[in-house]
């Protein structure tokens, strides 16, 4: 099913690089965009596209930092499809967190879940920790043992990195060097105790996201599940989350990610530029 001429008139309001963009077939596409060129209309463009050319909007996957991008994008779609909001409300839009716990509510089994797990937000995860730093007495040191904000700080850049904890102490808080053997234990009683607690931090949600995409027939399901993936900020992604796409797009390669190498700005998460430019490499 194609929508006709007529019913697309709106990409008249693309530029002619902007509508190259939206009108991409399959495969693979890396869009460098800076700012003030129109990213989230390409975006909202791109998925309005898809649907009028007949795709269903629950296989299309839209990815985004904040909920607040994913909803003006698919507001701004809505805007230009006849039956609007009624089907972009279809499309699963949100960010990679949310769509981690979407996804896990359905194969909570797979990933070693029981289906009742509650997610902590960041607060909670920081007083978990102190929970445990003062069990450890480690808040009784002469010296002053971390904090807990800066404890999740190094956990959490551990996980979305994929960098083991000496080296993250060496190259982003030396200051907490002296610390590493009483952190290593801190952090593997954190684990622990999340799991006897059956809740997850937010690093969890991504975790057991790669755990699902890394095993061969879950991949494929994913995989399956959705048509198409588009990808804004790019360049703020980290190695897990390159992980998590790549699993995502084992039965085809129907990958669009947006983004500026001039301004990533969560590399304190382990956010990478290098997910950007070896996007050629990692989908050919």
């Amino acid at each position: 099913m194609h929508a006709s001429d007529a019913s697309l008139s709106w990409l008249d309001d693309l530029n002619p690089q902007q509508r190259a963009v939206v009108t991409h077939g399959d495969g693979p596409l890396l869009v460098v965009a800076g700012a003030g060129t129109g990213k989230t209309k390409t975006l909202a463009y791109r998925v309005a596209y898809l649907i009028a050319q007949g795709m269903e909007p629950d296989r299309i996957l839209l990815m985004t930092f904040t909920r607040r991008a994913a909803q003006e994008m698919l507001r701004r779609a809505a805007g230009v499809i006849a039956r609007g909001t009624a089907i972009t409300g279809r499309v699963w839009g949100g960010t990679f967190h949310a769509t981690a716990n979407r996804l896990l509510r359905t194969y909570h089994a797979s990933a070693g879940l029981r289906d009742d797990f509650t997610v902590m937000d960041q607060g909670d995860a920081e007083d978990l920790l102190n929970l445990i730093r003062h069990d450890l007495g480690l808040h009784k040191k002469e010296k002053r043992f971390p904090r807990k904000h800066t404890c999740l700080s190094i956990y959490s850049r551990c996980v979305n990195a994929s960098e083991d904890l000496d080296t993250v102490l060496q190259t982003e808080y030396p200051w907490c060097k002296e610390w590493g053997p009483q952190l290593r234990e801190l952090f593997r009683l954190y684990v622990a105790r999340k799991q006897e607690r059956n809740v997850l931090d937010y690093d969890d949600l991504l975790l057991y996201w790669v755990h699902l995409v890394s095993d061969p027939t879950l991949a494929e399901t994913l995989s399956r599940k959705f048509d198409y993936l588009l990808v804004d900020e790019y360049q703020d992604t980290n190695k897990l989350q390159a992980k998590i796409l790549g699993g995502m797009c084992t039965e085809h390669a129907n990958i669009m990610v947006v983004g500026d190498d001039a301004q990533s700005i969560y590399r304190f998460r382990g956010a990478t530029v290098r997910n950007m430019l070896d996007f050629p490499k990692q989908f050919a």
